[in-house]
């Protein structure tokens, strides 16, 4: 519906149909690397402490849901108008308070998290309402996360956790209860932003082999600069497990479908929630790949050896939701394969490079096969 808005604050561009092709623009890219911040914080505290896991997940939770969010608001209207270009601006400074303010957010009075995330949410409730008051609900549910978000700030122990599992929840469940019409998606502008994040993540991974050669006294020594070659390789092969094949065949899957809801409902399941165990686990991958890299030939302890091998699995599994979610083919190998990788938990706990060196090579070879089987698919058709 049109509007009645006043003409600083209106948005003059019309909305892109959904049937147009939509790319990402180079403000998108921008603002994503100031998001991804958010997810390096999130790392660094994994790796200090293990047992902030819950505080991670949390978190993460949060502000996975305000970055699809602003994913979702830029393929309705592109922001190519001054008025929209600074509100993702002022964003962006929310998003940079949230990330500092995340190793301090689960301590007494640790109110920047909030700050930062209504910051964040008030920003792009009044980017959507430019376009359609359908957002108004949704507006209405994120607001209220951000405010049990700012309550759990004075609390501490378990109300404090409760209050964030509450703000999740209503921001997690508003989808269902405001529903998914009104919402037009395009389909390649869905699955480059997508794909965007993903690749500044996994560079993270590989930030987390040169922190740990730091650690380790920045010494490169033959160990040291094997076992980051071998963090290189599984980083490359899980860019090849999510970019090789599977990101092309999902913009084609949503591109063939032209009802509205569904292809919301797919997106929604595709790319919002089967991403959250693919970026969760390059997160727990990065933690447990400077513990490795900064001691090769120790022991992994603390957790780190479930890092490393959960946080593969996580990736693994995350891109079988993912193939699910828009019934792309080939699923079995890789949940097998992710099982198998949990396999080598008790491996680091005698050495780290072990550990490293095993995951590697079962990924690489699991990724070998699925490659066979998917030539002879294509040979029989």
């Amino acid at each position: 519906m049109d509007l009645r808005l006043p003409t600083w604050f209106a948005e003059r561009v019309t909305p892109t149909p959904d049937h147009e092709e939509l790319r990402v623009s180079t403000l998108e890219l921008f603002f994503d690397l100031v998001f991804v911040f958010t997810a390096t914080q999130l790392t660094v505290l994994l790796a200090a402490d293990f047992t902030t896991a819950p505080q991670v997940l949390l978190m993460f939770g949060v502000i996975w849901w305000m970055f699809a969010s602003y994913a979702w608001v830029t393929n309705a209207v592109p922001p190519i108008r001054v008025t929209r270009r600074m509100f993702m601006l002022a964003a962006m400074a929310g998003w940079l308070i949230i990330a500092l303010a995340v190793p301090e957010s689960f301590v007494d009075e640790g109110v920047g998290f909030a700050v930062g995330l209504f910051v964040v949410v008030i920003v792009h409730g009044l980017m959507y309402l430019q376009s359609t008051w359908r957002f108004l609900r949704m507006f209405a549910a994120n607001l209220t996360g951000a405010v049990l978000i700012l309550i759990a700030s004075g609390m501490t122990g378990l109300p404090k956790y409760g209050m964030w599992v509450a703000a999740l929840l209503v921001m997690w469940t508003s989808p269902y209860i405001t529903g998914q019409e009104g919402f037009p998606l395009h389909p390649g502008h869905v699955a480059e932003r997508h794909g965007l994040v993903v690749i500044i993540a996994l560079g993270e991974s590989i930030v987390a082999v040169a922190v740990g050669i730091e650690d380790n006294g920045g010494e490169l020594s033959v160990p040291a600069v094997a076992t980051a070659l071998v963090g290189l390789a599984l980083s490359a092969s899980l860019w090849w497990a999510y970019f090789h094949i599977d990101l092309e065949r999902a913009e084609d899957a949503l591109t063939r479908v032209t009802d509205q809801v569904r292809r919301t409902r797919m997106v929604l399941f595709g790319f919002f929630y089967a991403h959250v165990p693919i970026l969760l686990g390059i997160i727990a991958l990065s933690a447990g790949l400077k513990k490795a890299v900064a001691h090769p030939g120790d022991p992994l302890t603390g957790g780190a050896q479930i890092a490393l091998a959960g946080g593969v699995a996580l990736y693994l599994l995350g891109s079988v939701a993912f193939r699910l979610a828009l019934a792309l083919p080939g699923r079995a190998i890789r949940t097998v394969t992710a099982v198998l990788i949990l396999a080598t938990v008790p491996v680091g706990l005698v050495t780290a490079a072990g550990q490293l060196v095993l995951i590697a090579v079962i990924l690489i070879a699991a990724l070998a096969l699925e490659e066979r089987s998917e030539h002879r698919q294509v040979a029989r058709v």
